[in-house]
């Protein structure tokens, strides 16, 4: 058994084979080179963009922007998708060697463990029942030399499991990155697939109102009155507040928390439309007769934010098993990627929730906080912007943006924080249509 122990070998971590090695980062440069085409175009055509807001605004330059617009964006979801393909590269990747390193540590630990008892076995020998059992003194050596090889062999072993274990935890948390940002590239793409949409409906619109007429269109441009009423009618239906908002309503909301935070009106109006549409969209999981797979159970992540749902729910008197949250992200597999669980118009999953609701209820004097409640939604994501750098400045107001969504100023996201501020620059335009009727 001394002998069987000794010569256990040392196991090495198993390596991806050359062929698989070089098929990945052939994969990898070859998407690179698309992601670098695709991005040159973009560029192109931002410039385009911008000479084309210069210009006089006639029907056909409004088409051609919306058109211009159009194209951009389409190519943005294929940088989007691009970089998602890269990434699904690198995660099997991750997890393949990840793999391995579970097998080499479970082939050390059975090693490290056959050594140690071969040495608690010996260690309840004494030396002198060796001397007296042994036919002649050079077995009894024999014995004892063999007790020092295994304590010899046993050192590399326990550094090499050492080594091993700090390898899978740099690898299980490189995977967890990856997996967060495959979640945040996804609902990158997401949003902009629905800014496409939005421009494609943009342009319908304009061509059915006016009839491809010129005059049509200038007399559409100078219809002030009628356009601020029908932005001030625009109707918001919101989960769990008993009522109807408009869009004036919600100006006046933002207004509010504006004067209580220091975050621009526009720039909140923004970002909620960012997350929810302003309260429209808060989520498509968790609903009274959604499937069991969309169960806040099943969809939110159990050491983080199943136990605060519950908390939330019960002390605002929800039914956990019917009130609506968003779901997590799937991949083109329909594979989950991260987790579901964002509540109400701001989105904060119950988690983050419980620390903010107290500093709402502080402001509004009203307890508990509410994340599906509009005034306490819009409060709750102001104080959260204020922490993230948001002030009267575009770079600030860009920040804090990246930060509410991703936690930072990662430029993978830029879509993000730059489409806010788009929305931003078309609120304040609202609001003074608004202002001037």
């Amino acid at each position: 058994m001394i002998i069987l122990a000794i010569g256990l070998p040392v196991f090495a971590l198993p390596k991806m084979t050359m062929a698989a090695t070089s098929d990945i980062a052939a994969t990898r440069q070859d998407l690179e080179k698309q992601l670098a085409d695709i991005q040159n175009q973009i560029t192109q055509f931002q410039k385009q963009l911008t000479t084309i807001k210069g210009q006089k605004n006639t029907l056909t330059n409004k088409i051609k922007m919306l058109q211009n617009q159009q194209a951009g964006l389409k190519l943005q979801i294929q940088a989007t998708t691009i970089k998602l393909d890269s990434l699904e590269t690198q995660m099997a990747a991750t997890q393949e060697a990840l793999t391995k390193s579970v097998t080499k540590n479970k082939l050390l630990q059975i090693q490290m463990t056959e050594i140690i008892r071969q040495i608690v076995k010996l260690d309840r020998r004494p030396l002198m029942f060796d001397l007296l059992m042994s036919k002649n003194i050079s077995d009894a050596f024999d014995e004892i030399q063999g007790y020092k090889q295994l304590m010899d062999g046993l050192y590399p072993i326990v550094q090499q499991v050492k080594e091993t274990n700090d390898e899978l935890t740099k690898q299980e948390q490189a995977l967890i990155d990856q997996h967060d940002e495959s979640q945040n590239l996804l609902l990158i793409k997401v949003l902009q697939q629905n800014q496409l949409s939005s421009t494609v409906a943009d342009q319908k619109t304009i061509l059915q109102e006016t009839k491809g007429k010129e005059s049509s269109y200038q007399s559409m441009l100078t219809q002030g009155q009628k356009l601020a009423a029908a932005l001030k009618s625009r109707i918001y239906q919101l989960f769990n507040v008993g009522k109807q908002i408009n869009f004036g309503q919600a100006v006046d909301i933002a207004k509010w928390v504006s004067s209580q935070t220091g975050v621009p009106t526009s720039f909140l109006l923004a970002i909620l439309t960012q997350e929810s549409n302003l309260g429209q969209n808060v989520g498509t999981c968790n609903r009274a007769g959604d499937p069991p797979s969309k169960s806040w159970k099943v969809i939110m992540k159990p050491t983080r934010d199943q136990e605060p749902f519950l908390a939330i729910t019960t002390e605002l008197g929800l039914d956990p098993n019917t009130t609506p949250v968003s779901c997590p992200m799937r991949d083109k597999s329909g594979n989950q990627v991260g987790w579901g669980g964002a509540m109400g118009p701001a989105q904060f999953i119950p988690s983050t929730w419980q620390g903010y609701k107290n500093k709402v209820a502080a402001i509004t004097g009203k307890s508990p906080a509410n994340p599906w409640d509009i005034r306490d939604a819009f409060l709750a994501a102001a104080i959260k912007l204020k922490a993230g750098g948001a002030d009267s400045t575009r770079q600030g107001q860009w920040n804090a943006a990246m930060r509410y969504f991703s936690g930072s100023t990662n430029p993978a996201y830029s879509f993000y924080g730059d489409n806010v501020l788009a929305l931003a620059d078309k609120y304040e335009d609202d609001i003074a249509k608004l202002n001037a009727k």
